[in-house]
């Protein structure tokens, strides 16, 4: 999992080593530049000799090879992050979305990314990605088929009952989304969570965000945010 920052001070250590997360306010805008004075100064005066002219230019290519693969991250949140809110952007795995700000991130079993509430363990995010053949959701069926099957035999362990309260189908830039609202509930505790899927880069994507039950209505729609602004990007 490489993530890619929209930051140039980035560059030195990307070039040879994966992060494991990326933490950013605000992305910049579609129009805006992505040289920041913070991050690259270049003098306004004529260098001195053609050495100085030479590692100029190096710098400068290897920015643009790098910014080359961020253009489509930085279109993606061309508006500004919701308040209280992050943006992760993973470019190499071809996939985004926004997390609260308050969270950190996690090792999640066989998940790409994660991230979960300091206090609470089961409000989190996490994401994960199998290949495939497919090349779009809608070649697995449709939603009302796809979203049960997956919910009842996929999310739900043996021991639980699983409960789909919502379920809703979006396309956004040419590729297309499901998104399920469900409960699972066990002898000992209950889950409600949000589930987003897409297909993309030969992948199969899977967001889950959700919290425990009993706190699901004063974090449902602070959750909802995640589960919509999962993103596939083309890799």
């Amino acid at each position: 999992m490489a993530v890619l920052s929209l930051s140039m001070s980035w560059v030195s250590t990307t070039i040879h080593n994966k992060l494991n997360s990326i933490h950013c306010n605000e992305l910049p805008r579609a129009n805006s530049s992505i040289f920041s004075s913070n991050n690259i100064t270049c003098s306004k005066e004529a260098a001195s000799n053609e050495e100085d002219r030479t590692k100029r230019r190096t710098l400068l290519l290897g920015v643009g090879a790098l910014t080359s693969s961020l253009f489509q991250a930085s279109a993606l949140f061309a508006e500004e992050i919701p308040a209280n809110y992050r943006a992760f952007v993973d470019s190499s795995d071809g996939y985004s979305y926004y997390y609260p700000s308050d969270w950190r991130d996690f090792d999640f079993m066989a998940h790409d990314s994660a991230f979960k509430d300091r206090y609470l363990q089961l409000q989190n995010v996490r994401v994960k990605f199998l290949p495939t053949d497919k090349k779009d959701i809608h070649d697995l069926g449709p939603m009302e088929e796809v979203i049960p099957d997956l919910v009842k035999h996929r999310y739900a362990a043996p021991s639980q009952v699983a409960t789909i309260f919502d379920m809703q189908e979006k396309s956004i830039d040419g590729k297309n989304y499901y998104t399920v609202e469900f409960q699972l509930t066990s002898r000992i505790f209950s889950t409600t969570s949000f589930a987003t899927i897409a297909i993309g880069n030969g992948r199969y994507y899977t967001l889950i965000v959700g919290a425990n039950e009993r706190r699901w209505r004063r974090v449902r729609n602070k959750l909802k945010v995640v589960a919509d602004s999962f993103r596939v990007l083309d890799i």
